[in-house]
């Protein structure tokens, strides 16, 4: 498939009140795509759509739950009778359900929803239509922590890792129908999340803006790499992990010891 031109195309934005999502959205509007802000925060999707149409874009805020059945429903509806088709759906929204092994069933079924199920719900309205278009691409906001784990977040290294092998799926399913698919995996991004991260783990990789991070899924558009790195050194990770799995779990528990050491002095 050839490069995705944004230009005068139907794009959501889940998730894009604040982070990687308004600046998604932004960067999106910026190359001329009329584009879908959706988040559960109205006040802060309207606030993204106010910094895109002030700066001479095109965009509409929808609030509503992108992770139900019928808030994805609702959304795509929306979107299409705003602007057409929806060419490109960026699946951004995602949450971190609680810390430990205390947390409870009900942090865990809500991270599976917003996580994964999400993404599986818009994909069973999006793709039969783009079968039959001839192609659409769908980006699903991962983590680091879907090719690696995240110490002391197991809800959210779970659903994060189920999260890119939906994606990996969905490529492998239907790519030749026209279908690009990409997971994008950041590692350390300053948004309100960051705040939860261990000090010890922060000091492993370098923490970019939102922006930086919407700019290399930007660019990634212009080919249908399926992993979009921000953190290059991530592909590392994941390639020692697969090939020395043992050593690679050996060195996350040794972090994990110095995380437990700190909170305890």
């Amino acid at each position: 498939m050839s490069a995705f031109d944004p230009a005068g195309a139907c794009v959501v934005v889940t998730g894009a009140a604040g982070g990687i999502g308004a600046a998604l959205a932004t960067g999106l509007a910026a190359r001329g795509g009329w584009v879908v802000v959706a988040d559960l925060d109205a006040a802060g999707a309207d606030r993204t759509v106010e910094a895109i149409t002030a700066a001479g874009g095109t965009a509409l805020a929808v609030a509503g739950d992108a992770a139900s059945e019928e808030g994805v429903a609702a959304l795509i509806a929306t979107a299409r009778q705003a602007y057409g088709p929806i060419a490109a759906w960026f699946g951004n929204a995602g949450i971190d359900g609680g810390h430990g092994l205390e947390s409870s069933d009900a942090d865990w079924a809500r991270t599976v929803d917003v996580n994964v199920m999400a993404h599986v719900r818009a994909a069973r309205h999006l793709i039969p239509e783009w079968i039959e278009a001839g192609g659409g691409r769908f980006v699903v906001t991962a983590s680091a922590a879907g090719l690696l784990t995240m110490l002391g977040a197991p809800a959210y290294s779970v659903t994060k890792h189920g999260a890119v092998a939906f994606a990996e799926w969905l490529s492998a399913t239907y790519r030749h129908r026209g279908v690009v698919v990409q997971a994008l995996c950041p590692q350390w991004v300053q948004t309100g999340m960051i705040d939860e991260v261990p000090a010890a783990l922060l000091g492993v990789g370098e923490v970019l803006s939102p922006e930086s991070v919407a700019d290399t899924v930007v660019e990634a558009l212009g080919d249908d790499r399926f992993l979009i790195l921000p953190h290059p050194e991530v592909a590392g990770y994941y390639g020692a992990r697969a090939s020395s799995t043992d050593r690679w779990l050996a060195g996350m528990n040794q972090l994990q010891q110095v995380i437990e050491k700190g909170e305890g002095s």
